[in-house]
């Protein structure tokens, strides 16, 4: 935007090339089309087709395709059936969470469906706001919403609610003076009105300064409609997903090749292989994913956690930096009365009784409605039952070059002039002061006054004085009347902390994450309330304009250093989240206004609420429906369990069939025959599979919920190799063994090393799912009932007549109970190198 706040009224007439009486239609109309329709355009819109196909491009899926192709190519029509399914269920999931987040934009744009009054050609006239051009003259009045970024013209006692661009907690007094600052902040151009917020009080005349997407509003939207950078959620299963491409190429290969080479036949040797590389995806891992962040999603419900977009559950729990504004969340976001005193700092009632007499607000079917100083005096005065015997007679209106409003008021046959303002004004008008019952000169304690003032403004309070005369009774009152006043005392207000957030503060604490507060609003109102509810200030608080003049690198420095931002606008907000996100930290962003839109979509998990407008709605991942930190807290809580439900399914699955497929690699370099037949590697995977599909509902150990978790492939690949070669080495003890028993037994030995592969696997993962003893971590019902279950349906396979179908043989008890054994000891190894494990790598 040009420098419009600078200029006075011809300089801005010239500049926009308009006049007093407006445009005409027809210059309106060359503008129109020379500028464009006043609305924020889509960018880079996405159509349906593109999206359900972008689903198809995750590795994970790409492998499962692949899984799906070879398992038909070997004729197992199940694993196939199966396998089609888990890839058409995440799709069309994913393509309705994509499909729905593109309406985001639409949202943006319909807050400047509404129609605005401008005058062409000399007339006042109502056109659609789409219609506005710079240089129209526009008429505000309460309750509008600015139909464009506007310089005003005419003021009277226009004050305008910001929150939703500048998180500025107080409507804002608006003037038609120029602005004398070089390159001034959003709060600080008081001589503008921005598209989008609303006003709060009295009228205004200005013009159109900006339009559509050169507003502030706009440039909002046009972050909006940028790619939405991939949640670390998201990376990670990307880098799993290529991590598993590369494992099971290179099995499968050398598995194929070292068995050709031997002499097992071409074709049995890639039947083999393949069914090594089926085998070895860990095909439920999709599906495992969704039925546990859907349950998480369900219990996060229970706990007024709204999860839109189910990959955020994960981030959620694994956040490790939360930004918030602090109105609203810290605070109640409604501005209340909180002392009131005399010069002597006590409480004078008649400071309620004449402050309430001297205003605007008024109450209807008995709620009090305007500006919101004026709702809380009477709000006030309502629960104290202040009475007022005075009766008001004449008002002499509130504008901004005097700052105050005053009202004639009687009783019997007195007559008052009651004045009511910012103190810096009313002290210039008072010539004494009451004290007690005696009215004083206020020479001596004016200094001490305006100190007072001071530091109440330091402290964080908005602060109105109040001051009185005795008159004689007119018919007209003037501003020119508001002199040789007596002082009286001042008022002081607050937005106030919220009951529960120093609790829920020390919640966050103890779950590992740093708070960042994020506010439009001042730096001595935001210090106040950190002070309040326990946020230590990281050395001082930073301001929006000391971000705009450093470079990237200083910028991302001072983030990472300090704590509290204030006066930032919505640009910085979303850079902050940016930086943090560069640095490797998970971020979640709390708002709830459409200053907030463009970091609610930059972080990894945006959160806002449910009385938040459409826009941040529509752009976040997660909605409260309480807003507060404490009911964020148990969401990170249940996000954290939901993410360790899922690396247990990772663990297991992967080092599980990693070390059975290594193992019927190297097995089949020695063996004169196939290890297990590929219909036999497939229903293994199935079988084993299935206890793990429970596992979104096992309990997660205390000491895992106490701070972030990160996904680490590297660990992983560790894990699979460690875990494997262990599982691997048994396996090998088991084939030279039962070599020994059955003999040249083929069908049993494939069946009894068929039964030491299942439940080898199904009873690890009580090993496996905790970082305790296996024996000290109580799992959940459901998971155990399970994995009992998988293993009685593995051999009643065995024990029954489908057997003949997998080739399997009755095993004799003996090698059942040498079976039992083996897996003994594999549990009881499993356990030592899990302990040498976990002190290896921290998880």
């Amino acid at each position: 935007m040009h420098n419009y706040w600078a200029l006075n009224k011809k300089e801005l007439m010239k500049k926009l090339k308009s006049k007093e009486k407006g445009l005409s239609f027809s210059e309106a109309k060359k503008r129109l089309i020379e500028q464009g329709s006043n609305e924020i355009p889509p960018k880079d819109k996405k159509t349906g087709i593109s999206i359900l196909f972008s689903q198809f491009k995750s590795p994970l899926i790409i492998i499962l395709i692949a899984a799906a192709i070879l398992a038909g190519f070997l004729r197992d029509i199940t694993d196939t059936i199966i396998i089609v399914g888990i890839i058409l269920l995440n799709s069309l999931l994913g393509f309705y969470q994509e499909f729905k987040s593109e309406k985001a934009l639409s949202e943006l744009r319909r807050y400047i469906t509404f129609k605005t009054v401008v005058l062409r050609n000399g007339k006042k006239c109502e056109i659609n706001v789409r219609e506005l051009v710079t240089g129209d003259i526009v008429f505000l009045n309460n309750g509008d919403i600015a139909p464009a970024d506007i310089r005003i013209l005419d003021t009277e006692e226009l004050s305008m609610n910001e929150s939703v661009l500048t998180g500025e907690s107080f409507p804002v007094s608006k003037t038609f003076q120029e602005i004398k600052i070089d390159a001034p902040s959003l709060q600080q151009k008081t001589n503008m009105v921005f598209m989008g917020t609303t006003v709060a009080s009295g009228t205004g005349v200005g013009i159109v300064a900006a339009t559509g997407k050169n507003t502030e509003f706009g440039k909002t939207a046009t972050v909006l409609s940028a790619k939405e950078p991939p949640t670390d959620f998201q990376k990670n299963i990307k880098k799993f997903g290529d991590f598993l491409i590369k494992l099971i190429l290179i099995l499968t290969i050398v598995v194929f090749f070292i068995n050709a080479l031997l002499g097992k036949g071409v074709l049995d040797s890639f039947l083999f292989a393949l069914a090594l590389a089926v085998g070895i995806t860990p095909e439920l891992l999709p599906i495992i994913i969704t039925i546990t962040l859907s349950r998480g999603a369900i219990k996060l419900a229970k706990k007024k956690v709204v999860v839109k977009k189910l990959a955020s559950i994960e981030d959620l729990g694994n956040i490790d930096v939360l930004c918030v504004d602090k109105t609203g969340t810290l605070t109640e976001n409604k501005i209340t009365l909180q002392d009131y005193f005399d010069v002597d700092g006590k409480k004078e009632r008649i400071l309620l009784e004449f402050s309430s007499l001297c205003s605007t607000a008024i109450i209807e079917e008995d709620k009090v409605k305007g500006k919101p100083i004026d709702v809380a005096i009477l709000e006030y005065c309502k629960k104290e039952k202040v009475e007022n015997t005075l009766r008001k007679i004449e008002e002499i209106e509130f504008d901004y070059d005097r700052r105050r409003i005053s009202v004639a008021a009687e009783k019997d046959k007195s007559c008052y002039l009651i004045t009511k303002g910012a103190p810096e004004s009313l002290l210039e008008i008072c010539t004494s002061v009451k004290k007690q019952d005696a009215v004083i000169p206020i020479r001596q304690y004016k200094a001490a006054l305006s100190k007072k003032f001071e530091d109440l403004s330091r402290s964080g309070y908005r602060v109105i004085a109040v001051a009185y005369k005795e008159i004689e009774k007119k018919k007209d009152y003037l501003p020119e009347d508001e002199n040789n006043l007596i002082f009286l005392g001042f008022i002081t207000f607050l937005d106030p902390p919220k009951k529960t957030a120093n609790e829920s503060l020390k919640s966050l604490r103890k779950l590992g994450v740093e708070l960042k507060i994020l506010t439009g609003d001042n730096e001595l109102v935001t210090e106040q309330i950190c002070n309040q509810v326990g946020i230590k200030i990281k050395n001082r608080i930073i301001l929006g304009s000391e971000l705009e003049k450093i470079n990237p690198i200083e910028f991302s420095r001072i983030i990472e250093k300090h704590n509290v931002f204030s006066r930032i606008t919505p640009e910085q907000k979303y850079k902050i989240i940016k930086s943090l996100n560069e640095k490797g930290h998970i971020v979640g962003f709390l708002g709830d206004g459409v200053n907030d839109a463009p970091a609610l979509k930059a972080a990894d998990v945006g959160i806002t609420v449910d009385s938040a407008i459409d826009i941040a709605k529509d752009n976040a991942d997660i909605i409260l429906l309480n807003k507060g930190l404490d009911v964020l807290a148990n969401g990170i809580k249940e996000g954290r369990k939901t993410f360790g439900n899922i690396t247990k399914y990772i663990f297991n699955t992967i080092s599980a069939n990693f070390g059975n497929m290594f193992t019927l690699a190297i097995s089949s370099i020695f063996l004169k025959f196939i290890p297990l037949l590929p219909s036999q590697i497939l229903l293994a995977n199935l079988i084993s599979d299935g206890p793990l599909m429970t596992i979104s509902t096992d309990n997660v150990d205390e000491k895992e919920l106490k701070k972030p978790k990160r996904w680490n492939i590297k660990a992983i690949s560790s894990f699979m190799i460690s875990f494997g070669l262990i599982s691997s080495v048994f396996d090998v003890i088991t084939i030279l063994i039962l070599l020994l028993i059955v003999g040249n037994n083929t069908n049993l030995f494939r069946t009894a090393w068929f039964l030491e592969s299942v439940l080898s696997e199904v009873t690890i993962t009580f090993v496996i799912r905790t970082k305790k003893s296996f024996w000290k971590s109580k799992p959940s019902s459901l998971l155990l009932l399970s994995s009992v279950a998988g293993i009685a349906l593995t051999l009643a396979i065995i024990y029954s007549p489908l057997a003949v179908l997998f080739s399997f043989e009755k095993i004799p008890y003996l090698i059942i109970a040498f079976i039992g054994l083996v897996i003994f000891l594999y549990l009881i190894m499993g356990e030592f190198f899990k302990k040498r494990f976990y002190k290896k790598h921290e998880l």
